[in-house]
């Protein structure tokens, strides 16, 4: 009997836990709003994410296929394996559709596809688990079919691992850019010479109004004609 398949099984046990939580991950986690992304990046995306999708299509139907039931293995590593179809299941069946649709929202976010990347290389490594162990003890066209499925996985591993590197590269060098930019802009404006208020202390004051002295009323003595003298009343 073939030793390696079983062997693997418990040290990949703690890739099974990572699947499962990647389901969390990408349920509380959502992308920021990024700015307009070009067509051939989004060209590329989507011919990406249309491989991924069809070979998780292809996945999930090999997978339901499996009789590990009837392999001719201990107990212990048949309930693994059963326990690994599963994790990878809820996996291609919950979130992984959930990262996609949050990468196709921000197409060139970092954090989306590093999610969905990390995501596809603990798949790979749990999905490979279960293929050499189909190949071990299960029939030969669940070998070929759990195979095929394992290779459409490892090149969308190796896509999207390039791919979030470019964008790293892009990242950079905008990064970069804008630095320039922004350095240049503050010594154009420390270059600029200060503007001088200039305070004129000589300007002509105005004088104060001259306030009009109010007219002196007649004496009404003095207003009546010489030699008259009033009556008193």
């Amino acid at each position: 009997m073939n030793l390696r398949p079983i062997f693997r099984l418990g040290c990949l046990s703690v890739l099974t836990l990572c699947l499962a939580g990647s389901a969390q991950i990408a349920s509380s986690n959502q992308p920021a709003a990024q700015g307009p992304v070009s067509y051939s990046s989004v060209n590329q995306l989507n011919g990406l994410l249309s491989q991924l999708e069809q070979a998780s299509q292809a996945a999930q139907v090999d997978l339901a296929r499996l009789r590990v039931e009837k392999w001719k293995i201990d107990s212990g590593s048949k309930r693994q394996t059963q326990d690994n179809v599963e994790s990878v299941q809820r996996n291609l069946q919950s979130a992984l559709p959930e990262m996609i649709a949050q990468l196709k929202a921000s197409p060139e976010s970092l954090t989306s596809t590093f999610k969905l990347y990390r995501n596809l290389d603990a798949l790979y490594n749990v999905f490979g688990s279960v293929t050499e162990s189909t190949g071990a003890f299960g029939s030969k066209d669940e070998f070929q079919s759990m195979e095929n499925d394992l290779s459409g996985f490892e090149k969308a591993r190796h896509a999207f691992a390039e791919r979030m590197e470019n964008l790293a590269g892009a990242k950079e060098n905008e990064v970069t850019r804008l630095r320039a930019a922004l350095q240049s802009a503050q010594a154009s404006v420390a270059a600029q010479p200060p503007k001088k208020i200039v305070v004129d202390d000589e300007a002509p004051q105005k004088k104060p109004a001259n306030k009009k002295k109010p007219a002196n009323k007649p004496n009404p003595i003095q207003s009546q004609p010489p030699g008259i003298t009033p009556q008193p009343k």
